[in-house]
């Protein structure tokens, strides 16, 4: 009788402290689309998505037992009373804080611009010319001289660095989007690896750096977006998640899943039981209470303060993912499938990620190797993907089904599987969800472009849909 495979939770692992370590000056590898196959085999791709995927279940609410023996489930909201801050996470606290205050000191130009204000470009001079300093005052000293043997070697602290200025947006272009997202993402995750932050039990740090960190982060972000006016970095336009972040949708839809135990693998179904329906965001007043406890609301949030007009018309990605009736579970499942596939898989994006000796430019012997694909090439590709990304250790990986371009033929591809999730994606039907509202708008059919179609095409009548949603019946919403 065969055995199960035992749940085993994604768990970067820190530098052995006792092992010296030589540092390097992280440079750019990516210039084609060849190298963006080789990076989805590579040693740095397996442990940023480990990082994420280890965040994101810390996220999940728990089932916690008391000591009389009784089961309680504990969430984990924005200002959650039950997450502790370690000394390390209000020393990010404090660097964020920092940075925040240099915003007061450079007002944004008050000239005439067609783009963002060029006043950003200055904010952006004094971060770069204040981060040596910052990050002596912020970071632990035992993690910042840690190769710091002689005039020759690279310290941690060089090599943090350009994770650190990739941080918040481009000086050049006035604009931010889900590169530099994935810098501080890499970054925190640096540190990690440095053993910047403190060992505990499974998820309590991991809450720390979410809740303490990276939505500091992106409070920070948000103001820069509002006072310098910043563009979409690389924007899909309407066929976008989001103009310029994806990870609050990964961690705040996590925030309202199913409560697990440490021994049950991250649910890919259901609510948390008070959770708000993921209908509600296109509800304005639900949104605005929501974005005070949640990551994924805090986002759409943003989305309400700088877009005017019906939410399905400026956010058609969004408005379709929130009809997904199987829960923020499903959600978030396919949230971090679409990071694969449309954040870490695409040239635009990742060409700008440097290597060094923390993300190593070398090949993952546990990865299997694709052939190249148009996908990688392209924001909007004009065949079906034919790439998918190497499993984890120890992560079952069943064969999934491809997105695919509204122009593309109807053939089926296998499509970008993301480490870590366990469950396949149902394969993507022509929408038959009629509209919410008698308000639904235009006729025509908004595709996402990795959505794919059935033979017929879409109805022009239907909905969008979202890559991982199921077929409804026509009562559906």
């Amino acid at each position: 009788m065969a055995t199960e495979t035992p749940f085993v939770a994604p768990y970067l692992v820190p530098l052995p402290s006792s092992q010296p370590h030589t540092f390097q000056l992280p440079s750019k590898r990516i210039n084609e689309s060849s190298d963006v196959s080789f990076f989805l085999t590579s040693l740095a791709y397996r442990d940023i998505m480990t990082f994420i995927l280890q965040l994101n279940r810390a996220m999940v609410p728990s089932k916690i037992k008391d000591p009389n023996g009784s089961m309680r489930v504990q969430a984990w909201p924005l200002n959650s009373d039950a997450v502790e801050f370690s000394e390390p996470v209000r020393r990010l606290q404090l660097l964020l804080s920092k940075l925040d205050a240099i915003v007061d000191e450079v007002p944004p130009d008050t000239g005439p611009r067609r783009f963002g204000n060029i006043s950003f470009r200055k904010w952006w001079q004094e971060v770069e010319a204040r981060a040596p300093e910052v990050l002596d005052e912020c970071l632990q000293p035992e993690v910042l001289r840690q190769g710091d043997g002689s005039a020759e070697s690279v310290s941690a602290k060089e090599e943090l660095t350009a994770y650190f200025t990739g941080s918040f947006g481009s000086p050049q272009r006035l604009d931010y989007g889900t590169g530099h997202e994935l810098s501080f993402v890499a970054f925190l995750a640096c540190l990690w690896k440095l053993n910047g932050f403190p060992k505990t039990g499974a998820g309590v740090e991991e809450r720390g750096i979410v809740l303490g960190v990276i939505e500091p982060y992106f409070e920070l972000i948000r103001r820069l977006i509002r006072t310098y006016t910043l563009e979409p970095a690389g924007s899909h336009g309407v066929w976008g998640l989001d103009d310029h972040s994806f990870l609050p949708y990964i961690l705040g839809s996590a925030q309202l899943s199913p409560p697990i135990s440490e021994s049950e693998s991250t649910p890919t179904e259901g609510s948390l039981s008070n959770a708000p329906e993921p209908s509600a965001v296109a509800k304005a007043n639900i949104v605005e209470k929501e974005r005070k406890h949640n990551m994924y609301f805090s986002a759409i949030g943003l989305i309400y303060d700088v877009k005017r007009g019906p939410f399905w018309e400026h956010s058609p990605m969004l408005y379709d993912i929130s009809g997904i009736r199987d829960g923020w579970g499903k959600i978030n499942k396919g949230m971090i499938k679409m990071y694969n596939a449309e954040v870490l898989s695409k040239l635009p994006v990742v060409q700008h990620f440097p290597f060094g000796s923390l993300f190593r430019w070398e090949h993952d012997p546990t990865a299997i190797a694709q052939p190249p694909s148009a996908h990688l090439s392209t924001h909007r590709p004009e065949r079906p993907a034919e790439m998918a990304s190497p499993p984890l250790p120890n992560a079952a990986m069943p064969a999934q089904q491809g997105t695919k371009a509204p122009w593309a033929t109807s053939a089926g591809a296998p499509g970008t599987a993301a480490p870590g999730v366990s469950v396949p994606f149902a394969t993507l039907q022509p929408g038959s969800r009629p509209p919410r509202a008698s308000s639904r708008g235009p006729s025509a059919t908004t595709r996402a472009p990795w959505a794919a179609e059935g033979s017929g095409g879409p109805d022009p009548n239907l909905p969008t849909r979202a890559p991982w949603a199921k077929k409804d019946d026509a009562s559906g919403r």
